[in-house]
């Protein structure tokens, strides 16, 4: 029986599309080879890890529904000192903001496979609900994911550290599916004439719909953002950047994310404890000397950018 404060819980997330416009390549298989980095490396039992993909033989499809509803029993779940970790491969996608503050004007949204976007106001308000004491870090490999958990302080990013453009040298498929294009597939299954996105989710998925849209604005104000709390993003390129996804055929026979490659990469080539601002460092520099034009993020406290990744400080 697990002692209170020594659990290790993780929810792994790959969409590929499969047979669709949408179709990636190397979304399922990131998240199998991480789910074996979890185990071998940093000790999180197997029970533990929680595993949706679309495939053809899956349990449990990635819906936002489902998403959700693992992150959230995740955090139910959660003490002070446990270790909570979520692994997303597969599109993201930019929404028009009316707030002022937000970079490039643009909100961030992860995309389920049934296209119920789970928006960085979600991923907010579950971080503020993980126990003090307890650590929530996400890795997203998908495009626009820079900025994905809402108002949680930039450590390495666009303005912290600026990029050095690179001409890419790789054929690859960005992981994103353009606002335009969600909005035509979700309002040819409500066929609701309204450019309004927000109005599509809520009539398709109800509650299930994002908190963006399914709670009243003041409510969506006073949602708070904790000076110091316990989430890390550690992000596959910045807001206005995209993710590649390599297929079989350009990445020598097995597709791959190349953010999540990058970070096995660097786990791989480096056995000892590493820090959330060291991974992220190293996978920029592991990309750029691959040829990608994309920049990994991080955002967290200035505590746990310093801290180990995936352990308690």
């Amino acid at each position: 029986m697990e002692k209170v404060g020594s659990k290790k819980l993780a929810v792994l997330v790959g969409c590929n599309y499969a047979n669709t416009p949408n179709e990636l390549h190397g979304c399922i298989n990131d998240v199998l080879a991480m789910r074996q980095v979890l185990i071998d490396r940093f000790g999180f039992e197997p029970g533990n890890i929680q595993l949706l993909t679309d495939a053809p033989d899956s349990l449990i499809m990635p819906t936002g529904t489902h998403i959700k509803e693992a992150l959230n029993h995740m955090v139910d779940e959660a003490e002070p000192g446990d270790v909570l970790y979520f692994h997303y491969s597969g599109h993201g996608t930019r929404i028009p903001s009316n707030r002022r503050a937000r970079p490039f004007h643009q909100e961030e949204a992860i995309v389920p496979c049934d296209f119920n976007l789970i928006t960085d106001v979600d991923f907010r308000n579950l971080v503020n609900r993980v126990p003090k004491g307890a650590i929530f870090t996400i890795l997203s490999d998908s495009c626009h994911s820079g900025g994905l958990i809402d108002k949680e302080k930039e450590q390495i990013g666009p303005s912290s550290l600026p990029p050095n453009p690179i001409s890419t040298t790789n054929i690859t498929k960005p992981k994103t599916i353009p606002f335009n294009s969600i909005l035509h597939h979700l309002s040819s299954r409500t066929h609701i004439n309204t450019h309004d996105i927000g109005t599509h989710l809520l009539e398709l998925f109800g509650t299930n719909a994002s908190l963006r849209y399914s709670l009243p604005s003041h409510e969506l104000d006073s949602i708070p953002s904790l000076h110091e709390d316990d989430g890390i993003l550690l992000s596959g390129c910045q807001a206005n950047e995209t993710s590649a996804d390599m297929n079989p055929h350009e990445a020598g026979g097995k597709a791959y994310g190349a953010f999540s490659n990058a970070v096995q990469i660097v786990l791989k080539e480096n056995p000892g404890d590493l820090s959330n601002k060291e991974v992220v460092c190293m996978a920029r520099n592991v990309l750029e000397k691959q040829g990608f034009e994309q920049h990994p993020c991080l955002y967290s406290s200035d505590d746990h950018a310093n801290s180990a990744f995936l352990k308690q400080i």
